[in-house]
């Protein structure tokens, strides 16, 4: 296994990125090499500044670096020596199994999909997000594509259930679509439309039309959507969770009584606060690819990009991917025989 590192992407490259890479490799990764993509030197000043070890490594030097700021073709216009550029060129030559990067998502996404390549017969990737709720939720998509058709949400069906059959362990993977209604004739004709082409589909478990106040209480283990409502989603969700958190912590300064209560039960509160911490997941995959490649968030810090790099490796290592393209293939096999029966009718 050969992880491809864009040392760059990101607020805090490549102090975090390294520090992550480092963890990574002394923790659980020792049996995958590493490919490190970037300025080597800057990645060896942070590593002669840390007293890391970089002999299990290999570097490739890069000049330049998308930014948060960049336009999402910039990898193809002026940034070809990009680190997140060349760390994708590397994945589609065969150089490596997997990126892990944090660089703009735009750029990201568009890089992936037109470099590494979407899998044969997928429409559109997607970035799927993990809900850390109990149990996860598979958000798809998280942002990418604003604007989907019918067909497109399938898709994200298909390699969602695969995903969370593979990764989670969840045998028969609930899918809903989000709505604002459960009732089947709700949403647009997009959400009407998909429905039907769900309901239709032998490849998954759809359970309906789900309500986003349903996520948290285990309505389903995939859900899909647009990307512009998917994002808003997310970062609704996001956004309550930091309110929870400030709250809560209020609660406990607000007094002696409420002290003493949190040394009662500052163990139960440690662990619900990492159940909900972003950065215990690490990152999120861009699904319908031909290879693996995870999206960090752009202000990672050591930990969460070394659960981005062990996501990585468990995604590469699944044959998830595989099977996202044996089913895509099934799938599209049965559209045609539709097409077939409805022609034979006529």
């Amino acid at each position: 296994m050969r992880i491809i590192i864009d040392c760059m992407g990101g607020d805090h490259a490549p102090h975090e990125m390294l520090a992550g890479v480092v963890e990574a490799y002394k923790n659980a990764a020792a049996q995958s090499e590493f490919l490190l993509v970037g300025n080597e030197t800057a990645i060896k000043a942070v590593a002669a500044e840390r007293g890391y070890d970089l002999t299990p490594f290999e570097i490739r030097h890069t000049e330049q670096v998308i930014t948060m700021e960049d336009d999402a073709m910039a990898w193809r216009k002026d940034k070809k020596d990009a680190s997140m550029t060349v760390a994708l060129r590397a994945l589609a030559d065969g150089e490596g199994d997997a990126v892990v990067s944090c660089s703009n998502t735009g750029a990201l996404f568009s890089g992936a999909t037109m470099i590494a390549r979407r899998a044969k017969g997928v429409h559109r990737a997607a970035i799927g997000t993990v809900l850390p709720f109990d149990p996860p939720v598979l958000l798809l998509d998280s942002g990418a594509n604003v604007v989907v058709q019918p067909d497109f949400l399938l898709q994200f069906a298909v390699m969602g259930t695969v995903y969370m059959k593979a990764l989670y362990g969840i045998d028969n993977p609930r899918v809903g679509l989000l709505n604002n209604g459960t009732e089947e004739h709700k949403g647009t004709d997009l959400q009407q439309e998909a429905y039907e082409f769900l309901s239709a589909c032998p490849n998954i478990n759809f359970v309906g039309n789900v309500e986003a106040g349903s996520l948290p209480h285990g309505s389903c283990d995939v859900v899909v959507t647009d990307g512009f409502t998917g994002n808003i989603t997310l970062k609704a969700f996001e956004g309550m969770g930091k309110l929870f958190s400030k709250k809560l912590k209020s609660v406990f300064k607000s007094g002696l009584g409420g002290m003493l209560a949190y040394l009662l039960i500052k163990g139960q509160i440690k662990r619900l606060r990492q159940s909900f911490d972003a950065s215990e997941i690490g990152g999120s995959p861009i699904l319908g690819l031909r290879k693996t490649v995870i999206k960090a968030h752009g202000s990672s810090k050591e930990k969460a990009f070394k659960n981005a790099i062990y996501q990585a490796i468990t995604l590469a290592s699944s044959g998830a991917l595989t099977r996202m393209q044996e089913d895509m293939e099934l799938l599209e096999a049965s559209k045609q025989e539709a097409k077939g029966g409805a022609a034979d009718a006529t």
